[in-house]
């Protein structure tokens, strides 16, 4: 378990923090802010396994929490994006012959790139709940089994 910690904890601090300085450099302070946040989760999550390593059960609630403030984030995010849509960027990626075989399939580029930005961030929504709350129950369910296992040593 604590490998499978170490793993998801600093790949998340490592990702979301490539993707803040990205958002930041690229002048998206709410990207940027995310990323920090996101990456902060990671942390968290390192933080509990470095418990756990020196014998601390406590260390099962940072890893709990870890996962829950990330899916709580990563939601809100996705959550603010749907409702507030930035989709100027990707207009200018809709090239000539794509907009032509958009009209011929009956879709409008406004029509298109919307359907694309919606599922884009709904599907990240559905992931995240299944990932992270899958891994905040992995957690939470090897909390006493964890517990016992410290009091043995």
């Amino acid at each position: 378990m604590l490998r499978v910690a170490r793993l998801d904890g600093m790949s998340v601090l490592v990702i979301a923090g490539v993707f803040a300085l990205i958002s930041a450099l690229a002048g998206d302070a709410v990207g940027a802010v995310v990323g920090l946040l996101v990456a902060g989760a990671g942390a968290v999550e390192l933080h509990g396994a470095t418990l756990l390593e020196h014998g601390e059960p406590r260390g099962m609630k940072w890893l709990v929490g870890s996962q829950l403030f990330l899916l709580a984030t990563v939601i809100s995010y996705c959550a603010l994006r749907l409702l507030h849509p930035a989709v100027e960027p990707l207009r200018a990626a809709v090239t000539d012959e794509m907009k032509t075989q958009l009209e011929a399939a009956g879709w409008s580029q406004d029509e298109f790139i919307r359907f694309i930005y919606n599922t884009t961030y709904y599907a990240v929504a559905v992931v995240t709940l299944f990932y992270q709350g899958g891994m905040a129950l992995y957690y939470f369910r090897r909390r006493e089994p964890v517990a016992r296992a410290l009091g043995e040593l």
